[in-house]
């Protein structure tokens, strides 16, 4: 195959791009519909009938996992071909694959918006194999059994390009990891009527995605970038791959029994839940010492600044999310009086910034310029504007979780925590709040300023000072 772009290693890589630019737009809309839920917290009835909160928090949610899974295909189809040295076994299939799922994506969220979900349960016979009406699940089952098919599409194309190619640990890691994905996903397709029995398996989801094997692909994606960055020896990256992930499985995997603390499981998940948990943080701690000594250690300054800033930034800020806000609350005693509560939406916002937004945007810092034709980095200009979405959002995330913390710190003590015996009601508690949620929609705009500024650093030409970026997050 001729490679009509000189930049990339293997003209199949190409593929990637619409995936990273799709990611991007519903990133934009997460962030649209988390501004909504923001006001909404503080002017109850804003857009209410049109777009009511569930209805809001849904596409939030769910835009989040959709972007983050368009991302993770994307780095895939960039990675893979250039660890196995190899073409991609089908770059048709792949643009077929991105159609399916995006047509699929869009009609789903379409579907939240214009049909009451119970309207939209029966429109597409959920009674036939009933999946919906689980967070973070909603879509419906036709719409499960479309990513099912993606992913089947998806494992095949990059499976048969690695058997035919090279093994590194880097793809290895990787393929173990989105296997994972899909496998896990499966018990979405089992919606008992116990309640208790659909914790489990609604766990088994959830938390052995974010919290087992997307840290695999997580680790796979950041010792990738570094690799190409650094230029460090690729055995001394992959010994601190094996290390890293060994602790992520170990952990991650024992782990969800801190899920298992109030849904009726046996008493023992008390202790395993609560020391096993304590350990999570360490594959992320492991991941800041991994990243900051490979930069420390590099043989070549790369000239993409701000791929080396989002790596070393992704780390840190996992390391904080998922791993110290995690374990605020993780303990069993702890957790009695915090579970559900606002310090649950704190760890789940920085987590989730962290972890894995933060490194499907360090691959995409690191790729795009190369897929767009311009070589290892943009120009002066895009990078620093780039650099300035970089702070504005993640200091806009950290700022998010400091109230939401402070927000559950006050929820705990008024709602959980009675004084001779009175706790206040729910919504008497949640007027106490009004402040803090005032507050965090302020650094929601400020993060979403930094998501723009982002954005235009792809632009061929942009704005190099503070008031021309400024000017950019007002034009659009």
């Amino acid at each position: 195959m001729s490679i009509a772009n000189p930049h990339l290693k293997f003209a199949s890589q190409a593929v990637a791009k619409p995936y990273f630019v799709f990611a991007l737009v519903l990133f934009l809309g997460q962030i649209l519909f988390g501004l909504i839920m923001g006001l909404q917290y503080v002017i109850g009835d804003f857009l209410f009938p049109i777009i009511p909160f569930n209805v809001a928090r849904m596409v939030h949610t769910n835009l989040l996992i959709v972007w983050i899974l368009f991302g993770f295909m994307g780095a895939a189809y960039y990675l893979i071909p250039e660890e196995a040295d190899r073409e991609l076994h089908s770059p048709k299939l792949a643009i077929i694959l991105f159609w399916v799922f995006a047509a699929a994506g869009v009609l789903t969220i379409l579907g939240y918006l214009l049909v009451p979900y119970a309207g939209l349960a029966k429109l597409t016979h959920n009674e036939l194999l009933p999946t919906m009406g689980r967070e973070f699940l909603e879509q419906p089952t036709i719409s499960k059994m479309g990513i099912v098919v993606v992913c089947l599409g998806f494992l095949y194309n990059i499976g048969m390009t690695l058997l035919k190619g090279r093994k590194t640990t880097v793809s290895m890691v990787m393929m173990t990891g989105l296997i994972g994905l899909a496998v896990f996903f499966l018990f979405s397709f089992y919606n008992p009527g116990n309640l208790a029995r659909d914790k489990f398996y609604w766990w088994w989801v959830v938390h052995l995605w974010v919290e087992g094997v997307w840290e695999l692909i997580m680790g796979s994606m950041l010792a990738f970038v570094l690799i190409k960055i650094t230029g460090v020896d690729r055995e001394v990256v992959e010994k601190w791959l094996y290390v890293i992930i060994a602790m992520a499985l170990i952990t991650g995997i024992i782990g969800t029994g801190h899920h298992f603390f109030w849904i009726g499981a046996p008493e023992v998940w008390l202790w395993v839940g609560s020391i096993f948990s304590a350990l999570e943080p360490l594959p992320f701690l492991a991941m800041v010492v991994f990243a900051f000594t490979m930069v420390k250690n590099r043989r070549r300054d790369h000239p993409n600044r701000a791929a080396t800033l989002w790596a070393k930034g992704t780390t840190v800020t996992a390391f904080f999310g998922a791993g110290v806000w995690g374990f605020l609350h993780t303990l069993a005693p702890v957790n009695f009086y915090t579970h559900g509560s606002q310090l649950t939406a704190a760890h789940g916002h920085l987590a989730f910034y962290g972890a894995y937004a933060m490194i499907v945007m360090t691959l995409i810092s690191y790729a795009m310029p190369k897929l767009r034709g311009l070589g290892e980095a943009a120009d002066e200009r895009s990078q620093q504007l780039e650099i300035w979405g970089f702070w504005l959002m993640t200091l806009s995330m950290v700022m998010i979780t400091l109230l939401l913390t402070a927000a559950g710190a006050v929820q705990i003590y008024l709602q959980r925590w009675p004084v001779d015996g009175v706790a206040l009601p729910f919504m008497a508690t949640v007027d106490h709040l009004q402040v803090l949620f005032w507050a965090r929609l302020g650094a929601g705009l400020g993060f979403f300023a930094g998501l723009i500024c982002y954005l235009f650093s792809f632009k061929r030409r942009v704005p190099l000072t503070i008031a021309d970026a400024a000017a950019c997050v007002v034009r659009s």
